[in-house]
């Protein structure tokens, strides 16, 4: 059979016409991708069948057909889109290879004006989907011609390959989008950090928790975050171990500080390396309120603790017993300091009752329902003062196996008293001062700056003005301690209060240790009201329980060789500050009496109101005037008012 040319259909193809038509496919379509490979396509396909219309398109279910390159009349064409029933390519999408080789005018006299022959193929993904169609048109019959049908497949297999491609590259993209938007868009923080920790990507919840600008990325490193105490260093090498190690970081709890402001931050970490190795991919979440929650609970639980211990220790409180002159203007000026918030210095002899002034002045203040939190400067060794002061970090020092609150954070919002503060060390002085005038410390191995909303009060019972001549105590530090002195009485400056003492702390030792005391016998009062007292009231309190201890009859006695009176002959005589009693009840009935008298002239005999008697008395009215009538106080010219 005579060789014709591919250009006519009508004629068959010899073997040299296809592999013309064959390398004008490899050639054509080669360097081409996507739009400008389907319109090289259909343009070779023309040319290799000789038809004058060639076109691929893509199939859009249930019922749509979108063409992606329209050859027409030696031209490339606008796409279409158009209904696939009723037309010959619904045969092709539903089952397969369609040749008309003429007639298609007749068959499909709507859809396809003018055209005679059609051949179509179906595109078919690698996993079954019929993705589209490519098919040839042309207004002259299309016979059957096995070449040109086997070129015609081998265009088809072509252009599924590549529709096949861009169809799974659309697909990543668009997962690819997913993720990204996930990534952005994600409650939790995702940071992917390079080996040397240096940020690679974050997402906005990353960049809003960590208080970085998107700019910022590219150079910041996630150490850098990470604060200079030990014990963050130590968690970050712990992450960065389990990290190396494969293991779970689900429970890693890291400490940050904020890029924009350097708040803490406390996040929760789970990190994994990228299986190339290059980067780890992290994410976290925001648990600094928690964290803070915590710490503020561990410190209310050592608070409590504390407390605990401090009731256990039956402190008196406001129970301040006496009526002297002396304790009185002691007290006056508790009422004045008391509600202010200077710094009070509490001067006085062991044993006079420094400890209860200083809960007074606090039982007194704004800050009544705050803790009032002591420490005993004497009683820690040297090197502890600061750490129970300040607290400490773990790993500060030796045996710091964790962190510890101080016992200025114990105190915050409150009061703290620092007894024997003539004992502090020098080094420990300056930490004090600093507090008092900066309001603000670190503890011990740490870098962080605690605010401090505490009042100081301080006690001691060494002269700190020699102190100061000898150096041994910092000047700065007296005078912002010296705010406002109060200088206790020994117990031998207010022996008239002795009798109300003894009969306080009869009835406060006297049912824990079974014994029942209705009166002090006369001597033992006079003796009593005599003694030195160098222990003054914590002695007097210890002599009392030790009576009570022994006492085998309803009247208190003590021998005379407990106490050592100044003269060795005899009872002293009686004199106005210690008058001869008949019973030590009597005795504490004529101080009452007096007191209240004296009480009753100052206010004009004016017993209610928050300036009368009563009040200043700690009485109800009514109390007052049931104990004027026992002790027979009455006003010459009439009755007490109010």
């Amino acid at each position: 059979m005579p060789m014709r040319s591919a250009a006519d259909p009508s004629l068959p193809l010899g073997a040299d016409d296809e592999l013309t038509a064959l390398r004008s496919i490899v050639e054509g379509t080669a360097r081409s991708v996507g739009d400008d490979f389907f319109s090289a396509l259909v343009r070779h396909l023309a040319v290799a069948m000789g038809v004058r219309h060639a076109f691929v398109s893509e199939f859009k279910p249930p019922q749509k057909i979108r063409t992606l390159a329209f050859w027409s009349n030696g031209r490339i064409i606008d796409n279409i889109e158009y209904d696939l029933p009723g037309t010959p390519c619904e045969r092709v999408i539903s089952g397969g290879l369609c040749h008309i080789p003429s007639g298609v005018q007749l068959q499909y006299p709507d859809t396809e004006p003018g055209i005679e022959g059609y051949l179509g193929v179906p595109l078919t993904a690698r996993n079954g989907t019929v993705l589209g169609h490519l098919c040839v048109l042309d207004e002259a019959p299309m016979p059957p011609e096995p070449r040109r049908l086997s070129i015609f497949e081998i265009f088809g297999a072509r252009a599924a390959a590549e529709l096949d491609r861009l169809r799974m590259e659309r697909s990543l993209r668009e997962s690819e989008q997913r993720l990204q938007d996930l990534f952005e868009e994600a409650p939790i923080a995702y940071v992917h950090e390079g080996l040397d920790t240096r940020f690679i990507r974050a997402n906005r919840a990353a960049l809003r928790t960590l208080g970085i600008a998107a700019e910022d990325v590219p150079t910041l490193y996630g150490r850098s975050l990470i604060p200079d105490t030990p014990s963050a260093q130590e968690r970050l090498r712990e992450a960065f171990a389990s990290v190396g190690r494969g293991t779970d970081t689900s429970g890693v709890v890291l400490e940050l500080r904020r890029k924009d402001n350097g708040k803490p931050l406390f996040i929760q970490w789970w990190s994994n390396p990228d299986p190339g190795g290059q980067y780890t991919r992290t994410m976290f979440i925001d648990i600094t309120e928690r964290v803070l929650m915590e710490q503020e609970q561990a410190r209310l639980l050592a608070q409590n603790l504390y407390l605990r211990e401090e009731i256990k220790a039956t402190h008196n409180f406001d129970e301040i017993v006496g009526a002297s002159s002396a304790l009185v203007a002691v007290l006056e000026n508790v009422r004045r300091v008391a509600p202010t918030e200077a710094t009070t210095l509490i001067l006085g002899e062991t044993g006079t009752g420094k400890e209860l002034i200083a809960r007074a002045i606090h039982s007194n203040s704004n800050r009544a329902d705050k803790p009032f939190i002591k420490i005993n400067c004497a009683a820690l060794p040297a090197g502890l003062v600061e750490s129970e002061l300040f607290g400490h970090e773990r790993g500060a020092f030796s045996g710091a196996i964790q962190r510890r609150i101080g016992r200025f954070e114990l105190a915050q919002g409150g009061t703290i008293f620092l007894d024997e503060i003539g004992e502090v060390p020098a080094d420990v002085q300056v930490k004090l001062l600093r507090v008092l005038q900066e309001r603000e410390f670190e503890r011990i191995g740490g870098n962080q700056t605690i605010k401090c909303d505490v009042r100081v009060i301080a006690a001691t019972n060494r002269d700190l003005s020699e102190a100061l001549r000898k150096g041994a105590f910092r000047a700065d530090l007296y005078y912002r301690l010296n705010v406002f002195p109060i200088q206790l009485p020994a117990l031998r400056e207010r022996s008239a209060d002795i009798p109300l003492l003894v009969q306080f702390f009869v009835q406060k030792h006297g049912p824990r240790v079974g014994r029942r005391v209705e009166s002090v016998a006369a001597d033992t009062m006079l003796r009593l009201t005599r003694y030195h007292w160098p222990g003054n009231i914590r002695e007097l309190e210890n002599i009392v329980e030790r009576a009570l201890i022994l006492a085998t009859s309803a009247e208190l006695r003590i021998d005379a060789d407990v106490l050592q009176l100044p003269s060795g002959n005899g009872e002293p005589p009686a004199t106005a500050a210690t008058p001869a009693v008949a019973s030590g009840s009597s005795q504490l009935s004529q101080v009452q009496r007096a007191h209240i008298l004296d009480t009753l002239q100052k206010t004009s005999w004016v017993i209610e109101g928050e300036h009368g008697a009563a009040a200043r008395l700690g009485m109800k009215p009514a109390t007052l005037r049931h104990r004027m009538k026992k002790l027979g106080i009455a006003r010459a010219s009439g009755p007490a008012k109010g």
